[in-house]
């Protein structure tokens, strides 16, 4: 059964993203739409203590606008990593005249002992072998190098995310094909969890806090922010058990558009609340 597109109840254009579905395809509008990433870079860049001679490697770069705000920071080295050939591509359109970039998974690093410092921002979750990811990056730092993660904690890492996708079983449209959804994100529950990763493969952890922070904002710019990194799991074809039929994306994105909506309250507004982990560890 379909319904009229005038279910979607606020002013979205949804025609813009239906395409959305992984990296590759959101890499040219990232830059505008990453801001729950953008909002976490400050801290990270606390954390880590560029200085003027460190080699840097950004890991899970995605476009560069972040490894960009690094090659600002230091003459020595800096290379950004990424899986996604589109986010790499968009990066060095943007910024390869003075960043090394490469298509790769944390996974598959090899690069022994060339960083003093590792950068890693929304990306940890991604990992799908995380001990080889981050036993690689301790292979890349020198001794003396650090290496600081920002990335969504716990299996709750925003409930209003997890509140609207929720809703997909409640629609005949895509119940069925939500039903065979598996999640391809890695989130731990517990700071400890997150620090006994890194202290298992050699790193002193230093840091390591599960934040909660909570924004307040307008169901439009919510459903942007769930475009910018959360769709490239619950939208991806790649993450279920079954070929998707035309039109379950487009009808999955209004089902999740409408559901942001009803969250709003008497203001219009949102209150979103997201769980992160910042992690500081250092290779002796």
């Amino acid at each position: 059964m379909m319904f009229p597109r005038r279910c979607l109840i606020f002013t979205l254009d949804i025609t813009e993203i239906l395409a959305v579905s992984n990296f590759t395809t959101i890499a040219p509008n990232y830059r505008q739409t990453a801001t729950l990433q953008k909002s976490a870079s400050e801290r990270l860049h606390a954390l880590l203590q560029i200085s003027r001679t460190d080699n840097v490697l950004d890991l899970g770069c995605g476009t560069g606008h972040l490894t960009q705000a690094i090659r600002a920071q230091t003459d020595g080295t800096v290379v950004g990593v990424d899986p996604s050939e589109g986010m790499i591509a968009e990066a060095m359109r943007n910024h390869g005249k003075e960043i090394e970039f490469h298509v790769g998974s944390a996974e598959a690093l090899d690069m022994p002992l060339q960083f003093d410092a590792i950068f890693c921002n929304s990306a940890f979750q991604w990992f799908r072998e995380p001990e080889r990811a981050i036993a690689n990056c301790h292979a890349a730092l020198r001794p003396g190098g650090r290496m600081v993660i920002q990335a969504p904690a716990r299996k709750d890492y925003c409930p209003n995310f997890i509140l609207a996708v929720d809703s997909l079983k409640e629609d005949c449209r895509t119940r069925n094909e939500y039903s065979r959804f598996r999640s391809p994100w890695l989130f731990l529950e517990t700071a400890q969890d997150y620090a006994g990763l890194f202290a298992r493969a050699g790193f002193t952890v230093q840091t390591a806090e599960i934040e909660s922070v909570r924004q307040r904002c307008s169901p439009a710019k919510v459903f942007e922010m769930f475009e910018s990194g959360a769709a490239a799991g619950y939208l991806n074809p790649d993450c279920y058990d079954l070929p998707l039929p035309p039109g379950y994306l487009a009808d999955a994105r209004e089902v999740i558009a409408r559901n942001f909506q009803s969250q709003a309250g008497a203001d219009g507004q949102v209150e979103l609340l997201f769980f992160r982990i910042y992690l500081l560890a250092r290779k002796p």
